[in-house]
């Protein structure tokens, strides 16, 4: 097995001032950073595939096979639907003569792009046992051949650049989630198992003070600019705020103890309606992954079992439970807007990146004016813009450099398998 160095290590108190874990961009913006811009992209591209097969490095073939939900993905899949996207997407048109290594795996490895052909389901990928662990390394290592022979011979790299970044940016989503799905198939295991035994959280940077600065007025939001986004940060956009100040700390486990003993989860007028329905039906009485051991709380984490502190950021939440804390503290939930416009403030939000997504009370929509891009790459983000709420910043799973102010997360109000903590706001007056 690897050595823990090469384990994804919690980022908090390793932040650099190339922008890795502070909410810039660290991948590629523009190839002008290279003398040749094929040697930039395909540098760039590598070094992102490498990272998927160091994090997947820790896990055993019968590890990458498992589905435990739904809604999660076996880290096989994961790894050869990211080298399908290269392959659809990029070799498929401009690499002349390409052939695939297997032609079934484009049914077996699409995920949701209707215009690129029939998928296998999606509750159902934890049955394709074939092709293996292995053979998935084989058929990245075919992709991945094929792109540095594409970037290599082409004499004008930029018709390439916009799906490369893209497919770059996108490989990162699948490693974040690579292991959020792995997380929620080991705490099924009644032996704890770690993905790294010496995985630890980010260590808590102190806030200045309680309250965060007074935010209000007209601003801009959105993405514009240089640097890479992906189409549901646009078009940037003004929007008026009233006066409020998001607490500068995100919530903690002992907040959250506090929260539970008060009857936190037993008063049904801190619940909205749904949300009251998940807790009986699902039988929440704490947040995901903990569980009470002789009067004592522990939580599954990356680095197997371990006791809840209370002065860490409590973690895999729901929307309908960070509202409903939100309500019992007197507080609310920031809007998307409002936390993009702290983000943006130097010291305003302690820990923004690179520790917890945290919810707002904003529900996933298009910004004014949004437009899908045309064709297959259409599918990627608009069609979900209904019935979600959005989440910022970004966790400690978020891959370096794949963070920004302008990040638009998303997932149903019910989810609480991913890294999601929260931070309230309070409104002047």
């Amino acid at each position: 097995m690897p050595s823990s160095a090469a384990s994804p290590r919690a980022r908090g108190s390793d932040r650099s001032p190339d922008g890795h874990g502070d909410g810039s961009s660290a991948e590629p913006s523009s190839h002008k950073l290279s003398a040749d811009p094929r040697q930039f992209w395909l540098d760039a591209y590598r070094a992102v595939r490498a990272e998927t097969e160091r994090r997947a490095a820790f896990l055993s073939a019968e590890d990458q096979v498992v589905q435990s939900m739904p809604d999660a993905s076996p880290a096989k899949w994961h790894r050869a639907h990211v080298t399908w996207f290269f392959e659809e997407f990029l070799l498929r048109r401009f690499a002349h003569g390409y052939e695939r290594l297997d032609e079934r795996f484009a049914y077996l490895f699409n995920s949701y792009y209707v215009s690129a052909g029939p998928r296998h389901a999606r509750p159902q990928r934890g049955l394709i046992t074939r092709p293996g662990a292995a053979e998935v390394t084989t058929y990245r290592k075919h992709v991945d051949d094929a792109v540095a022979a594409l970037i290599e011979s082409i004499n004008d790299a930029e018709p390439l650049i916009p799906i490369i970044e893209i497919g770059i940016n996108h490989e990162q989503q699948h490693q974040e989630l690579m292991l959020t799905d792995i997380l929620h198939a080991f705490s099924l295991n009644a032996t704890y198992p770690a993905y790294d035994p010496h995985w630890q959280w980010p260590e808590r940077r102190p806030a200045n003070g309680t309250a965060g600065p007074l935010i209000g007025g007209i601003h801009r939001i959105g993405h514009e600019g240089v640097g890479f986004c992906f189409d549901n940060e646009q078009p940037a956009h003004e929007i008026l705020l009233r006066p409020v100040q998001l607490s500068p700390s995100l919530v903690t486990n002992g907040q959250w103890l506090e929260f539970m003993a008060d009857g936190g989860y037993t008063t049904p007028t801190l619940w909205l309606s749904d949300g009251l329905a998940a807790v009986e039906t699902q039988g929440w009485k704490a947040p995901g992954y903990w569980q009470e051991i002789d009067g004592e709380w522990f939580a599954m984490t990356l680095g197997g079992l371990a006791r809840v502190e209370p002065d860490r950021p409590v973690c895999h939440v729901s929307y309908y439970e960070a509202d409903a804390f939100a309500r019992w503290a007197g507080k609310d939930l920031p809007t998307e807007t409002e936390w993009e416009v702290a983000a943006r403030q130097d010291g305003a939000l302690v820990d923004a990146f690179g520790v917890v997504w945290q919810w707002t009370r904003s529900a996933y929509a298009p910004y004014p004016g949004y437009r899908p891009a045309a064709g297959a790459l259409g599918e990627y983000n608009g069609k979900f813009m209904v019935n979600q709420m959005v989440l910022r910043g970004s966790s400690l799973a978020t891959p370096a450099g794949h963070s920004r102010p302008t990040y638009r997360n998303f997932f149903y109000p019910s989810a609480r398998w991913q890294f999601t903590g929260l931070r309230l706001a309070e409104y002047e007056g």
